[in-house]
């Protein structure tokens, strides 16, 4: 079983190891350039690589992404208790509540911890979060119309045709099969040095906060997504991974936004900080519990 969990998080410390000590070194990283990248080509063609090609009926994506949806809902509801418990306002912790990183650690995670029948699930999840952050998270960030970021986001468009290519029962043309497949590739590797990239470039000035926060809201995020899973009679593979996505660590974006909307981003980095580093310690338990 050690070998297994080892096997699983080796390439994500691996990827993330390499985009931090890049920085450190000194050398230049673009990150603006790679985000758009990943998130305009990358996950677009990601999501239709892996889900036309996935062993998964339509309906089952749909109840995935209603429940990743309700556990985003529930968390937000959460969020005015657990502000009060830290002491903070609520406006501040309800992105770092609602949106756990999916993309840049949830979905290599997934990927070596279940193989690709659980990968369509993860991509799921991933999409149905990122679609909540850049509408919900924009308006929270006083970033302007939201519909018109929703639909200026390719991944909308990608999660529609993949979605129609499993109700039909559609194959994708083999030239466009491969070309999908190659260039989806470089998205999952891209995506981890990103994240070691950004930890290396956050200021962290309060760990013990980081700390208590995470250990509150992984136990309540994996709590709702089993319970909700079970109520919406969600696959056991499914399930698996809608709570191991949801337990996730703060995604990074939520440290963007904070900066962006002036609401405390020095807090909101030190939360992004302490709850990756300790996802290193959680994660194993939490694949030992789901694998």
């Amino acid at each position: 079983m050690l070998a297994e969990l080892f096997a699983v998080m080796a390439p994500v410390l691996a990827g993330a190891g390499l985009g931090y000590t890049w920085v450190r070194l000194g050398h230049p990283y673009p990150v603006e350039f790679v985000t758009r990248l990943v998130f305009n080509i990358g996950t677009p063609a990601l999501i239709i690589a892996s889900l036309s090609g996935a062993e998964i009926d339509a309906g089952s994506v749909g109840r995935t992404m209603l429940a990743a949806a309700l556990v985003m809902t529930a968390m937000a509801a959460a969020t005015p208790l657990m502000a009060r418990l830290l002491g903070r306002d609520w406006r501040v912790i309800l992105a770092p509540m609602m949106y756990p990183n999916t993309g840049n650690m949830g979905l290599p995670v997934v990927l070596y911890a279940f193989g690709s029948a659980g990968f369509a699930f993860g991509i799921t999840v991933m999409v149905t979060v990122s679609l909540f952050q850049f509408t919900v998270g924009s308006i929270m960030a006083s970033q302007g119309n939201a519909l018109k970021t929703l639909a200026r986001t390719p991944t909308v468009y990608a999660i529609v045709f993949s979605l129609g290519l499993l109700l039909t029962d559609t194959e994708l043309p083999r030239w466009l099969d491969n070309s999908v497949d190659l260039i989806s590739g470089f998205t999952v590797p891209l995506m981890l040095i990103t994240l070691g990239v950004s930890l290396a470039s956050i200021q962290v000035r309060s760990l013990t906060s980081g700390v208590g926060f995470s250990l509150v809201r992984i136990p309540v995020a994996a709590g709702l997504a089993w319970g909700i899973a079970a109520l919406l009679g969600l696959p056991p593979l499914a399930q698996s991974i809608l709570v191991l996505q949801m337990s996730m660590p703060v995604a990074v974006f939520n440290y963007l936004f904070a900066q962006k909307a002036g609401r405390e981003p020095a807090y909101v980095a030190s939360l992004v900080f302490c709850s990756t580093l300790m996802a290193l310690f959680y994660l194993p338990l939490l694949l030992a519990w789901l694998m």
